[in-house]
């Protein structure tokens, strides 16, 4: 009973929207994975990873989809569920699946079920400027938003499959100021999927929320990775962004160890990792 209370004695008190601002301010990586059950949630949370990502992703890498696209608010909150209960000190955010955020209110339904039910600390949806009203929205009923911009997954029969965006000195721009607008409409961190180095480190300069890459080079705040993928599980081809963790240590708690510490040194994203 009371649980955050007893932690707030801990060593390493649980992570907060507050603590990965201060962890930007002080110039500090923070650690991202995602995360789809109970297990591995707690050897996440034992290796000191900083943010856990209950990830639409859970369709390709756990349903077997072949796109985010068929994932569901239930999926979501069942897996934020037992992601939830496996962690202590990580900090959880849960995605918005797709077509589950259309209008503001659908937006803060869907929101509020995986807060309330899931356990979700944070939601996440995907989008520029056209989310501005959702996430002013949620941010008005205080609900912690992470931003999505550069490869947005849900889009992908729209773009035409997983590329890397942003190359062109216009999307580029479009990209930096839909940004802007996220957070001038309240978002509290972004993530920035799948861009060249030169536009993260723009979009960095550009708002002052802490932003998380995936794929996004070495000039923002922190690093994700789909825990599968980091962890050499997912078959075929995988994202030049991926490196496999596991690959040269002992356990699986090692190999997020490794990662977590690699972030914090900024070792990853090395060159290779990176898109020009």
């Amino acid at each position: 009973m009371y649980k955050q209370l007893q932690q707030r004695g801990m060593n390493s008190p649980p992570v907060n929207v507050s603590t990965i601002r201060q962890m930007k301010n002080e110039g500090e990586p923070i650690a991202c994975l995602t995360a789809y059950d109970a297990s591995f949630a707690q050897l996440v949370d034992m290796a000191g990873v900083d943010l856990v990502l209950v990830g639409d992703s859970l369709g390709m890498v756990i349903q077997g989809q072949e796109t985010t696209v068929p994932v569901t608010v239930d999926d979501v909150v069942y897996h934020t569920q037992i992601v939830s209960r496996g962690l202590s000190r990580t900090f959880v955010v849960s995605d918005l699946p797709f077509m589950s955020y259309a209008t503001p209110e659908q937006a803060l339904d869907n929101a509020v079920r995986l807060m309330q039910e899931g356990g979700a600390k944070m939601v996440k949806l995907e989008g520029g400027r056209g989310q501005v009203a959702v996430v002013e929205c949620l941010a008005r009923h205080d609900i912690p938003v992470c931003a999505h911009v550069g490869l947005k997954p849900q889009s992908v029969h729209k773009i035409g499959g997983f590329k890397v965006q942003g190359r062109d000195n216009e999307a580029a721009k479009q990209m930096t100021e839909d940004a802007i607008a996220l957070e001038e409409a309240g978002a509290d961190l972004m993530l920035l999927e799948c861009v060249p180095n030169e536009v993260g480190l723009k979009i960095s300069e550009s708002i002052g929320l802490p932003i998380i890459g995936i794929g996004a080079g070495p000039n923002v705040d922190g690093q994700i990775l789909v825990l599968y993928d980091m962890l050499g599980i997912t078959q075929g081809r995988t994202p030049k962004f991926v490196k496999n963790f596991l690959e040269d240590s002992e356990s699986i708690l090692d190999a997020l160890q490794t990662y977590v510490s690699s972030v914090k040194n900024r070792d990853y994203p090395a060159k290779e990792h990176c898109f020009s």
